[in-house]
């Protein structure tokens, strides 16, 4: 009888700490630190999907001496959104409606899930100097979508400017949210890449579970020393999080014009790099040497790519905050994508190297279809489980 209860202790014990995916991160990373300024709530934050993808029985490895459990799973799982061509879900699609192939291979889907459930979502807020002229629409609009949410859903809150800030814990308490959304003070700088780092790295969104990331800022970086334009768009890509980033153009909000004149300005190697493979083409006079980091029309040409790249290869959307003239309409879109999202998982082979990248290809059948879900996913290694964290897996 003991050695029965042993071993279902350690089943539920490995289960928990599978990630929706693969077993870990191919990248070493330390979980950066986020000041935490939330007060005591009586609200109990937690995780809105209360049906967790269900993971393959796991391989486990006990060393007695260090008490850790790792475990190992080839489950590669991603959100799927199937819209029309206005932009409607679709609903009613069952597994034989899809195919998914990896580096052209087709595969077997072992896992589908269809029906509508709650979701958590990340209010990411830029609180950076930039958009003081804007903080109140970003206010009004983060309010907007709270107002979408259903009982079940829950919302965590940060925001960053040259650090990232906790401002409420997962909850579906709409006075807590509003109280929380109205907490930031600005600061001096604009930390984005390493806020969108930060929330990568949380254990919240490496759990499995519906979760998206809405993230109100212009995407320009001015003080990131952690992070990088590069490292952060790998990050997104090995996690299970959708990002919607609400982009607000600043840039004639802070007084600053496009130049023609000045001396010429390189862009860096790695954003110039990634710029030109896109075929996207800066004129280097467009940075004005005589005014800040962040306030050339280049910089906020590089940070709209950058937001339109973190939507599309985590499977969501960008929207453009000057072209919302129906916040209220946008919003509920979104929320019910994500409740009404379709989920596909499928066993990749368990040979393949950690770091290794896999093409995903997603096709469904029915005319006219817009399929919009990850387009690639890194081989993850093996991953101890989790040290306690708090619910919205910050540590302390």
């Amino acid at each position: 009888m003991k050695k029965v209860v042993l071993t279902v202790i350690f089943a539920v014990i490995a289960g928990l700490s599978i990630s929706a995916q693969t077993g870990g991160s191919s990248r070493t990373r330390k979980a950066p630190a986020i000041r935490n300024d939330t007060q005591p709530s009586k609200t109990q934050p937690g995780l809105g999907d209360a049906n967790a993808i269900p993971p393959p029985p796991p391989s486990r490895k006990v060393k007695e001496e260090e008490e850790v459990i790792t475990v190992e799973t080839n489950l590669v799982t991603t959100p799927v959104s199937v819209m029309d061509r206005n932009g409607r879900f679709i609903p009613g699609l069952r597994k034989k409606d899809f195919k998914i192939s990896e580096n052209g291979v087709p595969q077997t889907i072992t896992y589908f899930q269809s029906e509508e459930q709650p979701f958590t979502v990340v209010l990411m807020i830029d609180t950076s100097p930039s958009t003081k002229y804007q903080i109140d629409q970003i206010h009004f609009a983060a309010l907007t979508f709270v107002n979408q949410l259903r009982p079940a859903d829950k919302v965590m809150v940060v925001a960053f400017d040259q650090r990232t800030k906790l401002l409420c814990e997962p909850t579906s308490d709409r006075q807590t949210l509003y109280s929380a959304i109205y907490k930031a003070n600005f600061g001096s700088g604009t930390s984005l890449y390493d806020a969108v780092d930060a929330i990568a790295s949380l254990d919240l969104v490496n759990t499995p579970g519906r979760k998206a990331v809405v993230l109100f800022t212009d995407g320009v970086d001015t003080t990131s020393r952690r992070a990088s334009y590069e490292s952060t768009i790998a990050a997104v890509e090995e996690v299970d999080a959708l990002f919607y980033p609400i982009r607000y153009n600043t840039l004639t909000a802070s007084g600053v014009v496009s130049a023609t004149t000045g001396a010429p300005a390189q862009l860096p190697p790695d954003v110039g790099a990634l710029l030109a493979a896109r075929g996207i083409a800066i004129d280097p006079r467009a940075f004005r040497t005589s005014a800040g980091r962040g306030q050339s029309p280049a910089e906020y040409a590089i940070g709209k790519t950058y937001l339109e790249t973190l939507a599309t290869n985590s499977g969501g959307r960008m929207f453009e905050a000057d072209t919302l003239t129906n916040l209220e309409a946008s919003f509920a879109g979104i929320a019910g994508e994500l409740r009404q999202r379709y989920s596909i998982g499928y066993y990749g082979k368990t040979d393949s190297p950690p770091g290794e990248r896999k093409k995903i290809k997603i096709q469904v059948a029915r005319p006219k279809a817009v399929v919009r879900a990850k387009t690639n996913y890194v081989v993850k290694q093996k991953r101890k489980a989790p040290a306690e964290t708090s619910p919205s897996g910050l540590r302390s």
